[in-house]
C-alpha cells in the first residue's frame, strides 16, 4: 500500500479546494460537501461531491503512473504472444476525456454505466464528473450464491461491449458494481485497434481471473460458456498468465487452463 501510495502522490490540499470550487461554480451550488474514498486508486484521487456526483481528480503524477502501467501491460501482451494493444494518454485531461467517453458508449449500447456528466482541465489536473451511485456494492462484496447468479450476466455484457467494437480492458470485481440487483461497468479503459480479436481475447482473461477467486473455476468457465464459444475461451486462455502477474488479480490460473481445455476437448 505504501508503494502504491507513493506512486499515486498526493494532490495538494489546495488544488483539490480548486476543483471544489470549480465544482461549485459550475453546478450553481452555494456550497458543496466533499467526502474522499477510501480507495488505493492508482490513476486519480476520488471524491463524492453532495452525494450526487463522483469526481475523479487525475494528475500528471496519475498520468505517468498509467504511462508505465501502459509500458509494462504491452510488454506483457508481447510476451503472449501478440503486439501490444494498450493505449496511452499523455495528459490528465486527455485521461478524464477518455473514461468519460468510454462511459457515454457502454451506455449507448445498453449497458448500465454511471450517467457521465463532463471533463474539464484546471490547475493542471483533469477532472471527470459522473452520477454518483449510492448504496451499491462491488462484485466481490456479494455472497457467493449472488456471485454465481450474476457471473453469467457479466459475461453477457462483455460479449455486448465486443459486438459494438468496445473493450472495457481492465475488468476487475472492484470495476463491476451491483445496485438494485442490476450490474453497473466503471473504469473502462482503452485499447488500439491494431488486433482486436487479441483485446477481446484479454478482455475475456480479465472476467475469468476476476470471477475464479469468487466462485471457483468450473462454475467460472460454466458462466463464460454461456457467451463465449469454447474457440474464445481457450484464445482466452493465452493471456490468464500475464493478467495473473498484475497486482490486482490473484487467481488460479491453472484451474481455468485445466476447466478450458476440458470444456474445449469435450464432444
Amino acid at each position: 500500500m505504501a508503494i502504491r501510495r507513493l506512486l499515486r502522490g498526493r494532490v495538494e490540499w489546495s488544488r483539490l479546494e480548486t476543483v471544489a470550487r470549480e465544482i461549485r461554480e459550475r453546478y450553481d451550488r452555494e456550497e458543496v460537501s466533499v467526502r474522499f474514498l477510501d480507495a488505493d486508486n492508482w490513476l486519480s484521487t476520488p471524491m463524492v461531491v453532495d452525494e450526487r456526483w463522483f469526481v475523479k481528480v487525475i494528475s500528471k503524477q496519475n498520468s505517468i503512473v498509467h504511462g508505465l502501467f501502459t509500458t509494462g501491460r504491452n510488454l506483457g501482451a508481447f510476451s503472449s504472444g501478440t503486439e501490444g494493444f494498450f493505449q496511452h494518454f499523455e495528459t490528465p485531461i486527455e485521461m478524464a476525456e477518455h473514461e468519460l467517453e468510454a462511459t457515454e458508449r457502454m451506455r449507448e449500447i445498453g449497458l448500465n454505466a454511471p450517467e457521465p456528466v463532463e471533463a474539464f482541465e484546471i490547475d493542471g489536473l483533469g477532472v471527470v464528473v459522473l452520477e454518483y451511485l449510492p448504496e451499491f456494492r462491488t462484485l466481490d462484496e456479494l455472497d457467493t450464491e449472488s456471485e454465481v447468479d450474476l457471473a453469467p450476466a457479466v459475461f453477457a455484457a462483455l460479449g455486448t461491449m465486443h459486438e459494438h467494437d468496445l473493450l472495457h480492458g481492465d475488468l476487475r470485481a472492484e470495476n463491476v458494481l451491483i445496485r438494485d440487483g442490476e450490474i453497473y461497468f466503471i473504469d473502462a479503459t482503452s485499447v488500439t485497434d491494431t488486433d482486436g480479436a487479441d483485446a477481446k481475447s484479454y478482455d475475456i482473461a480479465c472476467a475469468l481471473g476476476a470471477l475464479e477467486p469468487l466462485i471457483g473455476g468450473k462454475r467460472t468457465v460454466d458462466a463464460a460458456l454461456t457467451a463465449f464459444s469454447p474457440e474464445e475461451l481457450l484464445a482466452a486462455a493465452r493471456f490468464l498468465d500475464f493478467v495473473n502477474i498484475r497486482p490486482d488479480h490473484d487467481f488460479d490460473a491453472a484451474v481455468l487452463h485445466g476447466e478450458i481445455e476440458k470444456r474445449a476437448s469435450s464432444p
